[in-house]
């Protein structure tokens, strides 16, 4: 008995060029030394110089051939034909063509073409195309999946996107709708196929294809749904993937190749990629690239780079968190996150006990800033001029956009970013802080009123201030016990903290991850007799005191100094 012989295979490429010609021509050559027989279609809207300089570095090349030249334009019919004129030509030249593989001329075939050979070798009958029927694709970009084979689009998306828009909207309120050729059941996918020569001939040959040519002429994009389609009617094996690795990013906008990539092009496997800058020098010299001893049928694997390209398409589309720039500033409640880490405000503590920031900078391994937000200007940590990132301490560059200012401070550094906050400071940020999930604040309200009590101004004009910083605080309290709060947020009036300062330090200190443990030397404290009889002051000056919690009015220590 004789024994099974593997398929011959020969293989052919179909090259679709419109630019850069000078660079086709090197991946003409890098098929053509190959083995593989060389079609390729010239948009006749090519620059003729570089066209003529093309032929003539190709024309040493015996199995490297011209079809005959059409203009083509993106989403037209005509890129199908230029497709049918190479592949009826490149069959008609030489029989011994088995497999048709389309490329462009910026596709670069990563592995030696006889790899690629061998691998069709091992497919015997296998047409590697990307054919999803129409109602199961949801990653069709620009809105259109069923409508481009239900209306007719005979103008330009391009060049009369006036009216394509127009010609749409009145199909559509018209309910204009095209009747289908029957038995077709129209699928899409990716341009780029290998098929083999007896499926090719089948749909080129077919009875029907006038009708469906006249179909999809007026389809929109048929070149991703022509071949893709037909070839359910004739194949025996439909292998729904592309040889080629070709993604695409959130605008439909195929991805560049560069030179950096050649690692992870190496370990996906794949036989051909798409699309490569003109100007990658070392990935046109690195590749093709034969596979380890023992790898050459091996299955192409772009999973590594797939999963690079999904992250930068996220990354693209919400932005890594707390990064605003002017390539892709959000909009406001769109944003994939306010800040980049996490970072602590402390409000009423360095009020209470004076040199707190120096003690608690001492202590922990982050930037403990002062008040950050105060009129006179940022009080970075040591009272630098400039901050971490080289953030600016002048009041009228950092209130410009105080958002950003903060979301800055938190992303230059790895360092936690500490710092102090009051009624006194610029509120702008109330909302933004208590929004953002990074943002932990720690609160004493009244904490104000202590040092206001300890000072020496008169007492209308301490009635005033107290009263502004009221005001301030209230409506802060109103933020941060808002229902759209996502900050982590813990509250304790004066009272709370002057009945027991080491226990509300010390709680608010672990709230922040900052690895404290126990509290036993605080710095001295301001004394807090007196404060309630200077409370009951303030009401009877017509102020009531609020979110100080309560203080006895009767205190003979208070009363003495309200009388000296």
């Amino acid at each position: 008995m004789a024994e099974d012989r593997a398929p011959e295979v020969r293989l052919g490429v179909a090259l679709l060029c419109h630019s850069r010609l000078q660079t086709a021509a090197r991946i003409a050559q890098i098929w053509a030394d190959g083995g593989a027989e060389v079609m390729i279609h010239v948009d006749a809207k090519a620059d003729p110089q570089e066209f003529t300089a093309m032929q003539a570095t190709l024309s040493a090349h015996p199995n490297i051939h011209f079809s005959t030249r059409r203009a083509c334009n993106w989403g037209r019919f005509d890129l199908v034909q230029a497709t049918q004129d190479a592949a009826t030509t490149l069959m008609a030249l030489v029989p011994e063509v088995s497999h048709v593989f389309l490329a462009s001329g910026s596709c670069l075939p990563l592995r030696p073409v006889a790899e690629l050979v061998e691998y069709l070798r091992a497919h015997p009958g296998y047409d590697f195309i990307e054919s999803v029927a129409v109602d199961d694709v949801f990653w069709a970009i620009g809105g259109l999946n069923e409508e481009r084979f239900t209306r007719y689009f005979p103008f330009d998306w391009r060049k009369q996107r006036k009216l394509f828009d127009r010609s749409l909207d009145w199909q559509r309120r018209m309910g204009i709708t095209r009747r289908q050729p029957k038995r077709l059941v129209p699928h899409l996918g990716s341009q780029w196929w290998c098929l083999t020569r007896q499926t090719l001939t089948a749909i080129l040959n077919d009875s029907r294809r006038a009708e469906f040519d006249r179909f999809f002429r007026l389809s929109w994009i048929p070149d991703e749904s022509y071949f893709q389609s037909l070839a359910r009617l004739h194949s025996q094996h439909v292998e729904s993937r592309s040889l080629t690795l070709s993604r695409f990013d959130h605008l439909g906008k195929p991805y560049l190749l560069y030179d950096d990539h050649v690692q992870m092009l190496e370990e996906s496997g794949s036989f051909v990629a798409r699309k490569i800058w003109h100007g990658a020098e070392k990935l046109m010299q690195h590749f093709p690239q034969a596979s380890a001893e023992g790898q050459a049928g091996r299955e192409p694997d772009p999973s590594r780079i797939e999963r690079m390209l999904s992250r930068a398409t996220t990354l693209r589309r919400s932005g890594r968190p707390g990064l605003y720039m002017q390539s892709r500033f959000p909009r406001q409640y769109h944003e994939h996150g306010k800040t980049a880490a996490g970072y602590a405000v402390l409000q009423g503590f360095a009020q209470l006990i004076p040199g707190f920031e120096e003690w608690l900078a001492a202590r922990v391994d982050a930037d403990v800033h002062g008040h950050l937000f105060a009129p006179g200007g940022a009080e970075f940590a040591g009272r630098a001029d400039l901050g971490p990132g080289a953030l600016p301490s002048n009041p009228k560059l950092r209130d410009y956009d105080p958002e950003r200012f903060l979301s800055s401070l938190v992303r230059v550094t790895e360092r936690m970013q500490v710092f102090q906050f009051g009624p006194g400071d610029s509120q702008a940020l109330n909302w933004f802080m208590a929004t953002d999930p990074n943002a932990r604040l720690m609160v004493v309200t009244g904490a104000w009123l202590v040092p206001l009590y300890h000072s020496d101004l008169p007492f209308d004009q301490l009635r005033r201030i107290a009263a502004k910083m009221q005001h301030a605080e209230t409506e802060q309290f109103r933020v941060l016990n808002s229902r759209w709060l996502r900050a982590r947020v813990k509250l304790w009036d004066l009272a709370e903290f002057a009945a027991r300062p080491a226990d509300v330090v010390s709680t608010a200190l672990s709230q922040l991850d900052l690895g404290i443990g126990e509290i036993d030397d605080l710095p001295p404290m301001l004394e807090f007799s007196g404060i309630g009889a200077f409370l009951q002051r303030m009401r009877n000056a017509g102020l009531r005191p609020e979110l100080t919690g309560h203080f006895p009015p009767t205190d003979p220590a208070s009363q003495q100094r309200q009388q000296s």
